[in-house]
């Protein structure tokens, strides 16, 4: 969710003052991307993981702080929700057999924190959204108790004016009416990180950006909301009216949204945060003591604070990241279009496939985004968060073409030389990308397992509809706990 702050209380001469600091931080990074600062040596991946936590009902458990202090582990933190967690995985590069050394490492941190929640009656589960959770538990009363998700919460509604409206069309529709952001909060999602320098990141974040429909069609796993079985991966449609501070009117006017695709390529990381600051107004106008000019003039590295904080309530599916390691400053690609789950093999495989197509396209002699509009790429976007592995994709020299069919005969080739300019063992490249061949093969998603599941305990037994959705996550929970692939699970 971004930096941490503590409550308070905005004037406007708060939001005045950061207007004015946001801007100097703007040009201080300006400035630091014309000299040669930031630290490229070992370049590193990274991975977060956001979590639910169910109760022995596999129904939303409102225990994260409990949970947490059961757990007992820094690399755990609380997300939007009670029944929320997240886990940072330490960085590490990708090189040799690096994917089963991160494999290893998530799988060790959930199995050890999985046996201290279960003490307390919490279990965790890697899922894009819970299919259990009820309008009831979309309450503020959900909300974790850190500061920074109330001030989110005010300041949301504040700029919005009126309540949220949620309206999402699959086989089945919803329409939903909330108060309070907390509907975010069922959103869970996988974050791939990826460092790169500054002459890399325009085209590793085209890359990402041109790939992101693609992602989403082989890994999508949120049909459910509410009850009501939706989008494959109705966490994007969610996510984009959950956080949209914009009322119908500025709508119509043409006001960019939070949660953001974008709207054209890149030269720059530069543009990115220049239209952070130009297209949107504060959501927490905190400021910081530095004064990153007079960082700099003395040879030290800026913190940057306010443009980190504006960055952090600006979400984009491809985010980026400015960050500081040991007092060096380092560029990242935040890659958020993927859910959680199912396992953490999928997981891997997932990262696998992307790690090894965005280098590939990144430093390709014709670049992607040379040959598609950027609509086409926001279109297979949501083309793919509505049908996944069914869904049909442009593709430069294809045209419209199946997911499957694009990744098998087009992508996958590419992911691997990929993956071989990582650096990455030929055997670890086959075993993750084989999971990705599989599940084009198969045509099973997460999504895909969850609705088949379902309709099998709802309609062919006389189980009601909530207990049909409980019996499937617990299938699903026992199967995530096998890290089998979800293509090879039974349905």
């Amino acid at each position: 969710m971004g930096e941490e702050v503590e409550q308070h209380t905005f004037s406007r001469a708060d939001r005045t003052r950061y207007r004015v600091r946001v801007r100097r931080c703007l040009d201080a990074f300006a400035r630091m991307l014309s000299e040669p600062h930031f630290e490229f040596d070992r370049p590193l991946t990274g991975l977060e993981i956001e979590l639910n936590l169910v109760d022995d009902r596999h129904e939303p458990a409102m225990r994260n702080a409990e949970t947490l202090e059961a757990i007992a582990d820094p690399a755990f933190q609380t997300e939007l929700g009670q029944w929320n967690l997240e886990i940072n995985v330490p960085p590490r590069p990708l090189r040799g057999d690096g994917g089963a050394e991160f494999e290893r490492a998530v799988r060790a941190s959930l199995n050890a924190a999985e046996a201290k929640a279960r003490e307390i009656g919490s279990h965790l589960i890697m899922i894009g959204i819970l299919p259990t959770l009820r309008q009831e538990h979309l309450t503020e009363t959900a909300l974790s108790v850190n500061p920074r998700y109330a001030l989110l919460n005010q300041q949301i509604l504040a700029a919005r004016g009126e309540d949220l409206h949620i309206v999402i069309d699959g086989p089945e529709r919803l329409q939903a009416t909330c108060d309070t952001i907390v509907p975010e909060a069922a959103c869970t999602s996988t974050q791939f990180h990826l460092q790169v320098s500054p002459e890399q990141f325009p085209a590793y974040w085209n890359a990402a950006q041109a790939i992101a429909g693609v992602q989403v069609a082989i890994g999508a796993n949120s049909p459910f909301l509410l009850g009501k079985q939706l989008w494959a991966e109705t966490r994007i449609a969610l996510f984009e009216q959950a956080t949209d501070t914009r009322s119908e009117e500025l709508k119509a006017q043409g006001v960019r949204p939070r949660v953001w695709f974008g709207e054209r390529w890149i030269t720059s990381i530069f543009d990115l945060f220049e239209e952070n600051v130009r297209y949107f107004s504060a959501l927490l106008p905190i400021c910081s003591d530095e004064d990153p000019m007079e960082v700099l003039d003395r040879g030290d590295t800026p913190q940057l604070a306010e443009l980190r904080l504006q960055n952090g309530t600006i979400y984009r599916w491809n985010r980026p990241v400015y960050a500081v390691v040991r007092e060096r400053p380092h560029l990242r690609v935040e890659n958020r279009v993927l859910p959680a789950g199912p396992t953490v093999v999928d997981t891997l495989a997932n990262g696998a496939f992307y790690f090894g197509l965005v280098r590939a396209l990144a430093e390709a002699e014709r670049p992607i985004w040379t040959q598609m509009s950027f609509s086409a790429a926001e279109e297979n976007f949501h083309a793919a968060a509505r049908s996944d592995a069914d869904a049909r994709l442009y593709w430069p020299g294809l045209g419209a073409v199946p997911a499957t069919e694009l990744v098998l005969r087009r992508l996958l080739p590419l992911a691997h030389e990929g993956l071989r300019r990582w650096d990455v063992d030929a055997a670890e490249r086959d075993r993750l990308l084989g999971v990705i061949e599989q599940r084009c093969l198969t045509g099973t998603t997460g999504a895909g397992w969850q609705a088949r599941a379902f309709d099998r305990l709802f309609d062919t037994t006389s189980l009601s509809r909530s207990e049909a959705l409980r019996r499937m996550v617990a299938e699903y929970r026992e199967h995530m706990h096998t890290n089998e692939p979800v293509h090879t699970w039974p349905e």
